[in-house]
């Protein structure tokens, strides 16, 4: 993974107020307790800069996550990242009684056919 990192390249985790090096960052991803996988589902590129949005969850089931990172090009090497993360999970008790929204229609089904 390192080889895509320009040197001197940070990434940062505004949730946790934490920046790391490339080399911190890959300690943390690889110590990360559990065994996890993950799906890409949108990558967006505006000039120099990639957006990608990733569900995170671990193999065997269980509570999943969403990460939202802006990846920030210098020519062809990763200059810095900005990483997102959100749980999954129920919208909140206060929103359900006011029944506010609906769930969302996974890409590529119709709501009026269930699917």
């Amino acid at each position: 993974m390192r080889r895509f990192f320009r040197e001197g390249a940070v990434v940062n985790w505004p949730n946790t107020n934490e920046s790391f090096t490339v080399e911190e960052f890959i300690r943390a991803n690889c110590e990360y307790p559990g065994n996890w996988a993950g799906e890409i589902e949108r990558v967006e590129r505006l000039g120099e800069l990639i957006i990608t949005a990733v569900r995170v969850f671990p193999r065997g089931g269980g509570a999943s996550f969403h990460s939202v990172s802006f990846i920030r090009l210098d020519g062809d090497m990763i200059s810095s990242v900005d990483e997102y993360w959100g749980d999954d999970g129920q919208p909140p008790e206060w929103r359900r009684a006011l029944s506010l929204g609906r769930e969302l229609v996974p890409a590529g089904e119709d709501p009026e056919r269930g699917g």
